[in-house]
């Protein structure tokens, strides 16, 4: 591929590599420091809608600054996205402290996410939001690099290169 052919800019069908820090309310929960960029097809909603559309644009190099309402993140907190269970259901390897992550299935076999919310002598009560539902998030993101999509990634709707995340 010929250097011309690469996209300038982020666009629809552009495999865009990206460099991002999230802060929420000041702490920083999540880094490409830690683990390598990210790699999406912009306009596939591989990535939180209102990062996707503040993306548009930007070239090689560029960084931005972007704040993302509830909304546009992970939603608002939904109240009744949790339920009690008998604190007797909980295997002993699983940590009884906030916070600690779950997967479950549920009963037509679906996994699901969770967290613990709170804990008593009796029941736990386990939160189905989204961690950072309800937060306002703040992205920092450097474009590392773009590329022209195959298409075949658009058909399949995600990357072909040797290190896909699944």
């Amino acid at each position: 591929m010929k250097e011309t052919e690469k996209p300038d800019k982020i666009e629809d069908g552009v495999v865009v590599t990206l460099d991002y820090t999230l802060t929420v309310e000041g702490e920083v929960v999540d880094s490409s420091e830690e683990n390598e960029p990210i790699q999406f097809i912009q306009g596939q909603e591989h990535i939180i809608p209102g990062l996707e559309r503040k993306l548009y644009g930007l070239k090689i190099g560029e960084d931005k600054k972007v704040t993302i309402s509830p909304e546009e993140g992970y939603g608002d907190v939904e109240p009744e996205a949790g339920m009690d269970v008998p604190r007797s259901e909980f295997p002993p390897e699983i940590p009884m402290e906030i916070g600690t992550g779950l997967q479950l299935k549920t009963q037509e076999g679906e996994i699901v996410s969770a967290h613990i919310a709170s804990i008593d002598a009796d029941t736990v009560q386990l939160d189905f939001n989204h961690p950072l539902a309800g937060k306002e998030l703040h992205f920092d993101v450097k474009v590392i690099d773009l590329r022209q999509a195959t298409d075949g990634e658009i058909a399949h709707g995600h990357l072909h290169d040797g290190n896909e995340h699944h």
